[in-house]
């Protein structure tokens, strides 16, 4: 009976060391999986249909530095450019500083053209053209806050004051348009000759030029060439292509590719060391059974091989029952809070991404543990060695 007891004690600290490596494992990829969910919204930002067509053209003194209306014009003669659009930061909060609209631009009458993902009818175009203070909101920032079309919204600005000295200004919503996803839905545009015939200071200036080009291979050279129209003026400009302009400006925030990264590395890292540890000790409890094994004509390569299987499947267990719950939290978040969330759901890539790196982190803190068990000698074991 005291043996019997024993027996039970040591299959009860298996069960509940195992147990734990398992739930260890799956909240490491509930991370991999909401961190992978939020960097592949920011990865597909700027990766639309249109954006190989597209160049941006802003001061290279900074992203909020004017430039001059007059250079549109020289900039639509350059050889390659195909049509010329601009826009300048308006930004603004909604009643409450809290409620920033970051995305509060004032855009030129064309500038859709040049943006074909981004959805609008042809009855918002042409209120868009006759309100003077009009105003084209994305569909998911006008379910935030819960605007109509014919709505009067009144923003105050975080730049621009009106001619009378107050940062109070009113915008009616002529119409929404619509995009692929839900952060590209967060704008406010608004009619770039209002706020330049409104507006205190800014008369003539534009925040940058969006430039459609015929032909994305000549987007260097057409690039180039706009640069010099202004390399010994006043104001000299940058020109890249509208890719590497949005990721630009999000990594002045932050480097989420980095970041993500940085976190999983040290997270996976961490999972290698305890599930290795508990490999470890598996395989050192089970060095009589293994003896066993042999006697009965099991190969080394066989023990190698079914010590790693064990490895692979505890991470494969863990890691299944983590991405399920990414899966899962993700789906209901976007349920509570809504399109604004920046998260994607956890598609199949990042399911592939998960499975690849369950393979790899069993096979890695299998290893020891195999070849131990692999060159494991019977008379040795069943000496108690």
């Amino acid at each position: 009976m005291k043996y019997l007891h024993l027996i039970r004690a040591a299959l009860l600290r298996r069960k509940t060391r195992t147990a734990l490596t398992v739930l260890s494992v799956a909240a490491a990829f509930l991370l991999f999986g909401l961190l992978q969910s939020v960097n592949s919204v920011f990865s597909e930002v700027g990766d639309t249909i249109g954006a190989a067509h597209r160049l941006i053209t802003m001061s290279k003194v900074g992203f909020m530095e004017p430039l001059p209306l007059a250079l549109k014009s020289e900039i639509r003669a350059v050889p390659g450019v195909e049509a010329v659009a601009y826009e300048s930061f308006f930004g603004a909060t909604y009643q409450s500083p809290k409620n920033v609209i970051g995305g509060a631009v004032a855009v030129s009458r064309n500038l859709f053209a040049l943006y074909p993902e981004l959805k609008i009818s042809a009855a918002t175009a042409r209120a868009f053209d006759r309100t003077q203070t009009g105003a084209i909101v994305g569909a998911a920032l006008a379910r935030r806050y819960h605007w109509k079309v014919g709505e009067e919204v009144p923003l105050k600005a975080m730049i621009y004051p009106r001619k009378s000295g107050s940062y109070a200004w009113t915008f009616q919503v002529v119409g929404l348009y619509h995009a692929h996803s839900a952060l590209e839905e967060q704008d406010f545009l608004l009619r770039w000759r209002y706020l330049d015939r409104a507006a205190a200071f800014g008369r003539d200036t534009v925040g940058l030029y969006v430039e459609k080009i015929g032909d994305p291979a000549a987007a260097g050279a057409i690039a180039a060439h706009i640069d010099a129209l202004t390399a010994n003026s006043a104001n000299p400009t940058r020109t890249q292509t509208d890719s590497a302009f949005t990721a630009n400006l999000i990594g002045q925030y932050v480097n989420l590719g980095l970041l993500v990264h940085a976190v999983m590395g040290a997270v996976f890292f961490t999972l290698i060391l305890l599930t290795g540890n508990t490999m470890a000790q598996a395989v050192r409890e089970r060095i009589p059974e293994l003896a066993v094994m042999k006697t009965l004509g099991f190969t080394n390569l066989t023990v190698l091989a079914l010590v790693l299987a064990e490895s692979v499947l505890l991470v494969a267990l863990g890691g299944v029952i983590g991405l399920a719950a990414a899966t899962a939290v993700v789906h209901v978040l976007q349920r509570q809070i809504g399109a604004q969330l920046p998260m994607a759901p956890v598609h199949g890539l990042i399911w592939l991404e998960g499975l690849a790196a369950m393979i790899v982190i069993g096979l890695v803190v299998g290893a020891f543990p195999a070849r131990r068990g692999m060159r494991l000698r019977v008379i040795d074991a069943l000496a108690g060695r």
